[in-house]
């Protein structure tokens, strides 16, 4: 697992050398200097990517983010585990403008930050266009599930184990509206455009993005995920 996430580093390696190289001759924005913090504010770019995937391997590269986009999260504390279920650099997650129902989910920092990014970034701008008005509430069927995949007997831990995935079922606007996978994934309007819009624009910002065009145990929701594998469907 150390290896993939070596591997990504190294792909996006020479963007951020070139970055770092003309840092030391130039003064970069921040949003483009490699060794800047993250700032969830700021448009993406092709850095971006780069610092959401350094988090894995720096954690304190993540809670700087938070701080360089002027936040305080609250962190919770590590967390062993003898059953591969441990809790590491853990938070409350918090919308920056759309409110998490049940309230503040426990993830870790890593979901936490592609979380802001797809909330600003991709899922209020998808709503501002299909509907011409905002996400207010975000359902989620949950973050922290110490179990295996598809709770299998057998096989390998869920990223739900480490509290690393949110699962998303569906969403209120500010006009009252909701939009829900079960009812409207299928629509040919606006909310089935609006929840593939809002599928795409997490896959720019987690590492795996599973809805109902993946298997049917995914017909309910979104499951989201800043793991090792990277997958869009």
């Amino acid at each position: 697992m150390i290896r993939r996430i070596l591997l990504t580093l190294l792909l996006l390696a020479p963007l951020a050398l070139v970055g770092g190289y003309f840092a030391g001759f130039v003064r970069l924005p921040p949003e483009w200097d490699p060794r800047a913090p993250l700032d969830f504010r700021a448009e993406p770019n092709l850095m971006t990517r780069w610092k959401l995937a350094r988090m894995r391997v720096q954690p304190e590269s993540c809670f700087a983010a938070f701080e360089a986009s002027g936040l305080s999260p609250q962190r919770l504390p590590d967390r062993p585990s003898d059953t591969g279920c441990p809790l590491v650099d853990t938070m409350r997650l918090e919308g920056e403008s759309a409110v998490l129902s049940p309230a503040r989910p426990m993830v870790t920092c890593p979901v936490a930050a592609a979380w802001l990014m797809f909330e600003r970034h991709a899922l209020q701008p998808a709503a501002e266009e299909h509907f011409n008005s905002r996400v207010s509430r975000v359902q989620h069927l949950g973050t922290y599930n110490c179990r295996n995949v598809y709770h299998r007997e057998q096989g390998r831990r869920s990223q739900h184990a480490t509290a690393n995935a949110i699962d998303i079922a569906g969403f209120t606007l500010a006009n009252g509206r909701d939009i829900n996978l079960v009812r409207d994934w299928d629509s040919t309007g606006a909310p089935g455009a609006f929840l593939r819009d809002v599928r795409d624009g997490a896959c720019r910002y987690f590492s795996v993005v599973l809805g109902p065009d993946y298997n049917a145990a995914h017909a309910n929701h979104f499951h989201m995920d800043k793991g090792l594998w990277s997958r869009c469907s």
